[in-house]
């Protein structure tokens, strides 16, 4: 009898903490790619699950797309760029979804170009067609990129394209370039034929652009509600890009786990690239993984401003809340 007692208080404990288990769906802004890989990894490895949390994380279309599922609650936390982040909040003030965690220190955004069609500066657009899917978030700082390098924009014609056609379009000559994630773009280009030597690619933050880029966002009732699952849950995050930094070879092979067409080669590339220059830069070698420099983001700010009219202009600590992060010794990066 003691023992069937003792079995069935046993079965009580296991199913008390399988009940308290916090469910969480995460929304990537992108389909599964290289940088996705530390996201991937962690949820592969079950970091997640060690910690009492029921992950699962679904893919996205574009830069703009997460924001609004998180903000309605569909999602608790996804992946987007801050830039739109800070525009977003100002049309809808009543969602104060907020980012929690950076990880572009340099955002990938970039005018993609042909050498041999005479794009190789900015000035260079000037008289060409310019592609640009309209929810790309590299295209929502085109304002920007233009009154920062003096381009006139009435001589830049703007053609809409879909993600999908955009390097295509691009590689068969029907447009001069394109805006998109400089891991991204080119890469794609060269799988459809065209040679890296004739890829120029314009780096909007080497271009008087000082902007951050895509950030773990949360939904501000689960973060009121769930502080705890918030933090457990960029913890566990920091160390899938900690092991991802330290092996991406290793790493990669989540992200083909995940998606069936990619393919590996490819893939550890655009991962190597956005490591090297959207990852791992010399703020975050100094500062840690994850934080701002809120004096950097409040500049990011005043630079939106100069090409978009705030109804009410926000301060960095309302768009970046710093208290789910982990102290800075536990988030430094080799």
């Amino acid at each position: 009898m003691l023992k069937t007692i003792s079995s069935v208080l046993v079965g009580f404990v296991l199913a008390a903490n399988a009940g308290a288990a916090t469910t969480i769906k995460f929304a990537n802004d992108w389909k599964w790619e290289g940088p996705a890989a530390p996201l991937l990894l962690a949820l592969d490895k079950g970091y997640y699950k060690s910690v009492g949390l029921d992950v699962t994380m679904d893919t996205g279309k574009g830069s703009l797309d997460a924001i609004p599922r998180v903000a309605s609650g569909t999602y608790q936390i996804g992946s987007a760029d801050i830039n739109s982040l800070i525009k977003f909040r100002d049309k809808n003030p009543e969602l104060k979804v907020a980012a929690v965690m950076m990880i572009y220190n340099a955002p990938p955004f970039a005018i993609i170009g042909r050498k041999s069609l005479g794009v190789v500066k900015p000035k260079d657009l000037e008289g060409k067609i310019l592609g640009a899917p309209a929810p790309d978030g590299a295209y929502a700082q085109w304002k920007a990129f233009v009154k920062a390098n003096g381009i006139d924009a009435s001589k830049v014609k703007i053609e809409n394209v879909g993600f999908p056609i955009r390097e295509p379009m691009l590689a068969q000559g029907k447009v001069d370039a394109i805006t998109g994630y400089s891991f991204s773009s080119y890469i794609n280009l060269k799988s459809k034929g065209v040679s890296a030597d004739d890829i120029s690619l314009i780096l909007m933050r080497d271009y008087g652009l000082d902007l951050y880029g895509n950030v773990i966002i949360v939904n501000p009732t689960f973060a009121a509600e769930n502080p705890g699952a918030v933090k457990t849950f960029i913890a566990q995050t920091i160390r899938g890009f900690r092991d991802a930094l330290s092996n991406p070879q290793a790493a990669v092979k989540h992200v083909m786990n995940h998606n069936d067409v990619a393919r590996e080669p490819v893939e550890l590339e655009r991962l190597q690239m956005a490591i090297a220059q959207n990852i791992l830069t010399d703020e975050v070698r100094a500062n840690g993984f994850g934080g701002v420099d809120f004096a950097r983001l409040t500049r990011s700010i005043d630079q939106i401003a100069d090409t978009y009219v705030f109804t009410q202009k926000p301060v960095a600590s309302d768009v970046f809340d710093a208290s789910f992060l982990p102290p800075k010794a536990e988030r430094m990066l080799k």
